[in-house]
């Protein structure tokens, strides 16, 4: 249990950590990219993230589960913790996949 806690505060952390410096260094740079090649850009940013991003997902929802299922007596935090990466999860799909999927056909400020 120690173990599946550990891995699940590591691939949080991580996570979190990688969503800082995509906020604060990586997307500014975008504006520094240039029109034209930006598409590209922005398609090869998408593949080279699902890499990095991808497995440390896949990890976080693992032991999530992990620590749902084997929980003694503190289930409630196991599912707070399941449930707010479920809406980790959903925002990701709503609303980050589709504004990198827009930004493919041509940089937009707003997007």
């Amino acid at each position: 249990m120690k173990l599946i806690l550990l891995t699940q505060v590591f691939s949080t952390l991580f996570m979190v950590g990688l969503i800082w410096f995509v906020q604060i260094v990586h997307y500014p740079l975008y504006a520094n990219v240039g029109r034209e090649q930006f598409p590209e850009y922005e398609a090869l940013h998408n593949r080279s993230t699902t890499w990095v991003v991808g497995p440390a997902m896949f990890v976080e929802m693992l032991t999530a589960a992990a620590l749902l299922k084997y929980s003694n007596g503190s289930t409630s935090l196991a599912w707070l913790g399941f449930g707010l990466l479920i809406v980790i999860w959903i925002s990701t799909a709503t609303l980050s996949v589709p504004a990198h999927d827009a930004l493919k056909a041509g940089f937009s400020a707003g997007t």
